[in-house]
């Protein structure tokens, strides 16, 4: 069983300097590691399908991989020494990332989907860090948690870590209102829970919708909170303070953090609502069934901005998640057209 748990830190001037010096360094690399990619793409592609029969073939270059990228990290540290202070795991994992995003565009996911093309990242754009290692039962003390080259960190521990779990990796991510980990916990002797058959008697279907958020086959709703709405004015003001300011100067800084913790307000207050409501339907101890929703089709409707102020996709995530660990089933159904 693998679980991940969020808490917020409490770092010190020093501590916090040091994440943003290690998220901007990481950034660069990520940019140079992308465009290395991008490059012995652009050299190597060819888009003739016919050419005569004497013609000169450039030489082809290595093509750049995850593990190549990671060898190189050495000939960085020694051009740029600065490197030598972050975790060799932490360079890494960054590898890892443009490997993924980058096989990801081109040959696409398990499933054969592809995604977009990567973009570069600019300024304050990488915004966590990642650590791989498994952390040790002693470097957990109380509210600190010792972390490589960073030291002791002190966290918010609103709840506490299940016993028997070990922490698998770990990850600092910068958001707009502080810093927060995000630890990955697993106990290989906790069972996997297998749900029994879904039947009529055992299952409740549930109705997606915008007048009301879902409504349950008993005849019972749930309202819509509608938070980005009920915030429009609020951000809508925040945005115009944003426009007048100079670009470059604090005051734009400071404006641009008032409009990101706006934002960020209200997807907390949306994934609260998520989560309470999933809670509900999952303590009746049924199955549920949903309709298979196109939400990427409907966002391109003039229901847009309601498709996403409710949040159908990370709703039923949510429920997903938290149906599969209380050891029910998560259902959809393929509604057919009327003939």
């Amino acid at each position: 069983m693998r679980i991940s748990y969020q808490y917020r830190l409490r770092l010190t001037t020093e501590q916090q300097s040091t994440v943003d010096e290690w998220l901007e360094r990481c950034r660069r690399q990520y940019n140079y590691r992308l465009a290395e990619r991008f490059n012995w793409w652009e050299q190597n592609r060819c888009d003739v399908n016919t050419c005569p029969l004497i013609c000169h073939l450039p030489e082809l270059k290595d093509r750049p991989n995850l593990y190549s990228q990671k060898r190189d990290l050495v000939n960085t540290k020694k051009l740029f020494p600065e490197y030598k202070g972050l975790p060799s795991h932490t360079l890494q994992d960054v590898m890892a990332r443009v490997d993924k995003t980058f096989e990801r565009w081109l040959k696409g996911n398990g499933n054969g989907k592809r995604s977009g093309k990567p973009r570069f990242k600019g300024q304050g754009r990488y915004r966590s860090l990642g650590f791989p290692d498994p952390i040790k039962p002693e470097h957990i003390d109380g509210k600190f948690i010792q972390l490589p080259k960073l030291g002791r960190l002190k966290l918010i521990l609103h709840r506490p870590i299940p016993d028997g779990f070990k922490i698998k990796t770990a990850t600092i991510t910068r958001k707009a209102d502080g810093y927060y980990i995000t630890l990955s916990l697993q106990n290989s002797t906790v069972p996997e829970l297998s749900p029994e058959l879904p039947t009529l008697d055992n299952t409740i279907g549930i109705d997606m919708g915008l007048k009301s958020f879902l409504i349950v086959d008993d005849g019972s709703e749930v309202p819509i909170p509608q938070h980005y709405r009920k915030a429009q004015k609020k951000l809508a003001r925040l945005q115009r303070s944003l426009s007048r300011k100079k670009k470059g100067s604090n005051r734009r800084q400071k404006a641009v953090k008032r409009v990101a913790k706006a934002h960020q307000k209200v997807a907390n207050q949306r994934k609260d609502f998520h989560y309470k409501t999933a809670k509900k339907l999952l303590s009746k101890g049924k199955h549920i069934g949903h309709e298979a929703l196109n939400i990427k089709g409907i966002t391109r409707t003039r229901m847009a901005k309601s498709t996403h102020d409710a949040g159908w996709g990370q709703f039923l995530q949510i429920l997903s998640v938290k149906a599969a660990n209380a050891g029910t089933g998560h259902l959809r159904w393929q509604v057919s057209k009327a003939s």
